[in-house]
This record gives structure tokens, C-alpha cells and sequence, in this order.
């Protein structure tokens, strides 16, 4: 048998305030290209995505309250050597939520952002959830399925 890679199995958190801005980080993680990114990142066995999305972001931002937190979507890396999946997770907090940069070894800084000025680069699952929330295609080889919605 040859070496097989494990799945990966992750979150993206749209961490949204009540003025629309969504939080994006600006990942400059040594030995990957620089882009913007959700908070997110692995999820724990046993943990759901919810779980995970908000531990995510109080691990990486230092935000820890929040008014709603809902998964939108299951994204998956069609065109991935290792089968890729990230759950799209909703997460709404105070209008002064602020991100502290808590991983300076993977971002660099945080920003508020209007869902129509969405930086690029974007980190490739972060595409893709922010591509399912924004109505927008996904990003090549990337696939939504919504979860909750009528079809």
C-alpha cells in the first residue's frame, strides 16, 4: 500500500459584524504565498464546525463573545490530491468586536472589510466559503453544499 494522506478536515469562519464587515487576516505563514484568510483552520475530532469555527477565532483574534453562530455550507476540493473539506460558518458578534494578532508567526494583521471589497489573494478554502456566502462562483475545482436552505 502507498503512503495515503489523511483528509483534511476544516473551518472558515465569516466573522460578521452588524454594519456587514466581515474579518480577514493577512496570512504570511513561512513557505506560503501571503494572502487573505478567514479564521479557521482544523477541526478537532469530536468538535462540530460551530465549535471549532469559535475556537478558531478566539484562538487566532482574541474574540471570544458572539450573537449567532450558523453553518452555512460544506465546501469541498474537488481538484485536491487530499480530499480537502471546510465547513462555511456564520459567526455574528458586537459591532466593536476587535481582532488582536494573537499568531504572529502565521498573520500579520486584521482588517474589517465590506463584502464588496474583498481583498486578494485569498487563501483557497477561504475563497470558497466566502465565494458560497457571496453568492459568487467557487473558486476552480472547489464545490458548495448548502446546508439548511431550500432547494
Amino acid at each position: 500500500m502507498g503512503n495515503i494522506e489523511q483528509p483534511v478536515i476544516g473551518v472558515g469562519a465569516i466573522v460578521l459584524r452588524p454594519d456587514g464587515d466581515v474579518l480577514l487576516g493577512y496570512r504570511d505563514k513561512h513557505g506560503e504565498s501571503p494572502c487573505w484568510c478567514l479564521p479557521g483552520g482544523h477541526v478537532d475530532a469530536g468538535e462540530s464546525f460551530e465549535t471549532a469555527a469559535i475556537r478558531e477565532m478566539a484562538e487566532e483574534t482574541g474574540i471570544t463573545e458572539w450573537q449567532c453562530v450558523k453553518i452555512l455550507a460544506i465546501t469541498q476540493h474537488l481538484s485536491s490530491s487530499v480530499s480537502t473539506v471546510t465547513g462555511a460558518v456564520l459567526v455574528t458578534v458586537k459591532q466593536d468586536a476587535e481582532a488582536a494578532l494573537l499568531e504572529p508567526e502565521v498573520f500579520t494583521e486584521w482588517c474589517w472589510f465590506s463584502p464588496s471589497s474583498i481583498p486578494t489573494p485569498l487563501f483557497p478554502a477561504s475563497q470558497a466559503v466566502l465565494a458560497h456566502w457571496l453568492g459568487a462562483e467557487p473558486p476552480t475545482g472547489w464545490h458548495a453544499y448548502p446546508i439548511g436552505e431550500e432547494r
